[in-house]
């Protein structure tokens, strides 16, 4: 059974039974039924059911935020927010995504490059941001002309199904996206099979590694984002006030369990002890509480395990002559952590290949810029970047300097439906959102007309 705990309470809200192999080779069925028919639809008519979709995450949107906080922890303001960025994303793929795909004339010669689909798409998506994940793939799989297929992760079928709910009531046709109840081990067999064309996964290295190595067997195409170990650093220029305050926000974003949180400080000597002192105060102020309280600042972790994953974490740096500061787990049934910062670690010892994946930021201390882009690349992560400075130079220096996919300056990452989202290194390959994530999983053929 997959089931559904809420990690506040540690109560089983609700156990889905998985499908079977006739239920899985029912849906497949059912989606390669579907892709032959909705490939032929014009682009006013996905555009148009865009926007209904987007119409009903707004009309049941105290609904669609309050299961997300039951099943994964995430505090009901950041529920509410992430429900209505997927409203705002569906709006802008629906105006701008016909632009995105209009055929061009090849230069010099007499022909045309189109954009075409390709069938159905399998989505592996994790729990962290369990509508918003999913949006990122349903809304360009939609304008595309191709059809979802959604492995969620097994705490959150709620929200899967509220999600294959929404596009029902919208108007789609039954099979254009499915959400399918199914464990890890079924999706191999799903990407093996010859109606699925193509795979994303958002999740971890492991998970990623395996799906990687199924595709890559069939000869199928897959983006990966498999998340990070960001570097926030802040450098003498900065705002002190704009960066200590973004700090924070950027580690406690969704619990800190968010794969572009800012989850390592690093900065520079010479201010240094000013934002450290102010970083440390900022974080332990902070509480972890029930994620329905408007007065709690941050909700529980999503599980049980991922809390106990994070005191590991937690574990192995004080082993290696870490001091935490703050980071109190309360007792009791909740899977709470109070935010809380490392400080004393050696940039290049062992928690460099961890992804911190919670209200815990590891503070580090940079000698000038080279030092501190050799720290922000230590780590077989890149996915996203902050910079806090007010240099040009230096400015050009962490953008060119870094390796990884996005750089923010003088702000937190984050994800945005107009701009390209992933990483390089161990965070993965491929693009979501903006026109070159519609592109990934379409046909670009070549098109040459006689004289």
């Amino acid at each position: 059974m997959l089931k559904s705990r809420n990690p506040a309470t540690g109560e089983v809200i609700a156990a889905h039974e998985p499908l079977d192999e006739r239920g899985i080779e029912a849906a497949l069925a059912k989606a390669a039924t579907t892709y032959r028919s909705w490939r032929q639809t014009s682009l006013d008519e996905r555009t148009q059911l865009l926007h209904a979709i987007a119409d009903q995450f707004d009309k049941n949107q105290d609904r669609l935020a309050e299961m997300a906080t039951r099943e994964m922890g995430k505090h009901i303001r950041e529920a509410t927010a992430e429900v209505v960025k997927c409203g705002t994303a569906l709006r802008y793929f629906a105006e701008h995504g016909p632009a995105m795909l209009q055929s061009e004339k090849i230069p010099g010669g007499k022909g045309e490059l189109r954009w075409l689909p390709i069938g159905p798409v399998l989505a592996v998506m994790p729990w962290n941001f369990p509508y918003w994940q999913v949006l990122r793939f349903l809304t360009p799989t939609v304008l595309a002309g191709n059809v979802g297929l959604l492995k969620h992760s097994s705490n959150v079928q709620g929200v899967g199904k509220l999600i294959e709910e929404m596009v029902l009531e919208a108007g789609a046709p039954d099979g254009l996206f499915q959400n399918l109840s199914i464990g890890s081990k079924a999706v191999a067999g799903i990407i093996e099979d010859g109606r699925v064309r193509a795979a994303t996964l958002t999740g971890s290295e492991p998970a990623g590694r395996a799906v990687a190595e199924v595709a890559g067997r069939c000869l199928k195409k897959v983006v990966l984002e498999l998340g990070g170990s960001d570097p926030f650093i802040v450098m003498p220029s900065a705002d002190m006030d704009v960066a200590v305050k973004t700090a924070v926000k950027a580690r406690l974003q969704n619990s800190g369990q968010s794969c572009i949180c800012g989850k390592r400080m690093i900065v520079h000597r010479d201010v240094f002890e000013e934002f450290s002192d102010r970083f440390i105060k900022a974080m332990t102020a902070k509480k972890a509480g029930d994620p329905f309280d408007e007065a709690s600042d941050i909700g529980p972790m999503s599980s049980q395990d991922q809390l106990q994953t994070v005191l590991d974490q937690i574990d192995m740096a004080k082993s290696a002559g870490a001091t935490l500061h703050g980071g109190d787990a309360p007792d009791g049934e909740g899977a709470f952590l109070d935010p809380g910062v490392l400080t004393g670690l050696d940039p290049a010892g062992e928690m460099r290949d961890e992804e911190l994946f919670g209200p815990i930021a590891m503070l580090f201390e940079a000698k000038d810029t080279d030092d501190a882009i050799r720290i922000a690349n230590i780590t077989p992560y890149g996915l996203g970047s902050a910079v806090f400075t007010r240099d040009a130079r230096e400015q050009e220096a962490f953008i060119n300097g870094i390796d990884a996919g996005m750089t923010a300056i003088n702000q937190m990452t984050a994800s945005t439906p107009e701009a390209p989202f992933g990483g390089v290194k161990n965070s993965g390959h491929g693009r979501e959102l903006s026109r070159f994530g519609l592109h990934e999983f379409m046909n670009l053929k070549s098109v040459f007309y006689s004289e």
